[in-house]
């Protein structure tokens, strides 16, 4: 059960994005503070609670075995020995009254790239020409690969059902 009646307070806040219209290829970002989301998940799901509702069941598009992540490799379009490193780190989250689909951001992406990337995944406005045009580049390519590896890796019709 994860409904509890008084609110719990994270030792840090939470960064998680959502947009304001759940059920798209990307609904948000949640932004761990470290390598061990684990640590982080009893935070996510209060904060998802009430949107959700009831939370019912958590799939992760990667395992512990692929390795570290890095969002400046999917820009790059780096050549790795495993394309899994390339691939974004995804969840689905269902609730007994609504589902999101969340980029995870690693939590060692810079502070300028993370704030991008979140607001982005989010369909929230990210202002350029005051900062770094490759920093918005960098977050473009991220969503767009996003969107193509949830679109494939989990589709509409599989997290509806």
């Amino acid at each position: 059960m994860n409904g509890v009646a008084g609110s719990r307070r994270a030792s840090r806040p939470i960064r998680l994005t959502l947009c304001e219209t759940l059920g798209g290829v990307i609904d948000g970002a949640w932004w761990p503070h470290s390598g061990s989301i684990a640590s982080e998940l009893p935070d996510l799901v209060g904060a998802l609670h009430k949107p959700l509702g009831e939370i019912v069941d958590i799939r992760l598009n990667w395992t512990a075995t692929d390795g570290h992540f890095d969002l400046q490799w999917i820009a790059t379009g780096s050549k790795l020995p495993d394309a899994a490193h390339r691939r974004p780190r995804l969840m689905v989250i269902a609730g007994r009254d609504a589902c999101v689909r969340l980029l995870v951001i690693p939590s060692l992406t810079s502070q300028a790239l993370g704030s991008i990337v979140v607001r982005a995944a989010a369909g929230l406005p990210t202002f350029s020409g005051q900062g770094d045009d490759r920093l918005f580049e960098t977050a473009r390519v991220v969503m767009d690969v996003a969107r193509a590896e949830s679109a494939q890796w989990c589709p509409l019709e599989a997290v509806k059902a």
